[in-house]
């Protein structure tokens, strides 16, 4: 089951049950690299998942009918942001997570960079964005304020990724 039988679409309003236990079975990991004062029992509930779906559109990768994978993209302003990327554990370090992103990437249009906000601990994340180009902002702080309604525990051991875009916008 690799990368060649996953597909990305839109995900439609009937998807968030399904995306919102993809997305906390894979943040149970959490709990490896976060203190326990930060680490929720549910990432994310049905309710938050529509609220976010309210200003942007969210993804789903599919092996078949099976979805695998979530990340969500939001215009914001200037910029547009990549938000809630989850594979589930069984199918990570498949390629899922750079094919959602990568999918995302060509959707976007009208701004000169994407934005990525993750914890600073981790690791998985980052050496993948970092894989894909993305460069540390120089002031995460800022940006997190700026673009981002993320509770101060998350802001404190947040940081952020930019890619800027080459191509005519």
């Amino acid at each position: 089951m690799g990368e060649a039988q996953v597909t990305v679409r839109a995900l439609s309003a009937s998807s968030g049950p399904a995306a919102v236990a993809v997305i906390n079975t894979a943040a149970e990991w959490y709990a490896e690299f976060l203190p326990p004062s930060e680490v929720h029992e549910q990432e994310m509930t049905l309710e938050t998942w529509a609220d976010e779906a309210r200003r942007m559109t969210w993804y789903g990768a599919f092996d078949g009918v099976d979805l695998v994978g979530v990340m969500g993209l939001e215009y914001a302003g200037d910029a547009v942001l990549l938000r809630h990327a989850y594979v589930l554990p069984g199918r990570q370090r498949q390629g899922i997570a750079a094919i959602l992103r990568d999918r995302l990437e060509r959707e976007v249009n009208g701004v000169g960079r994407i934005i990525v906000g993750t914890y600073a601990a981790n690791y998985k994340a980052r050496a993948a964005l970092e894989k894909a180009g993305y460069q540390p902002s120089p002031d995460p702080g800022a940006v997190l304020r700026r673009y981002y309604d993320i509770p101060e525990d998350r802001l404190q051991s947040s940081v952020i990724y930019e890619k800027h875009l080459d191509r005519d916008q």
